[in-house]
């Protein structure tokens, strides 16, 4: 069954990075973008970033842009979240995602907590 196991979530002090990792198993990892969520307490979850499938196309969240990058190695069937220069505000708990229509597949989310 399609199994998406975040890890690499922790503590980091304001201006620090983490790298987060979703490893895939279960389904055709290469012929899918994947994407990386967050969700806060009470908050709806927001799109942080995504990779197509090839891994040459990438966007991301305006709250993101040029601090967070979005990477994939197809061989290892693994999705990344390099995050650098981390804000409280980046706080949350942190999932990776992929669409087969009809169905969102999700993982089980890592903690990201960002303080002093």
């Amino acid at each position: 069954q399609v199994q998406l196991v975040e890890s690499g979530g922790g503590l980091v002090q304001p201006g620090g990075s983490l790298r987060l990792s979703c490893a895939a198993s279960g389904f055709s990892f290469s012929t899918y973008a994947m994407s990386w969520y967050r969700q806060a307490p009470g908050k709806e979850r927001e799109l942080v970033a995504s990779i197509a499938s090839a891994g040459g196309n990438t966007n991301y969240a305006d709250s993101v842009k040029g601090r967070f990058a979005i990477s994939r190695d197809n061989t290892k069937n693994t999705v990344y979240l390099q995050m650098n220069s981390l804000k409280p505000e980046d706080a949350d708990l942190y999932y990776c995602s992929y669409y087969k229509p009809p169905l969102d597949y999700w993982g089980q989310g890592t903690r990201v907590t960002v303080s002093s």
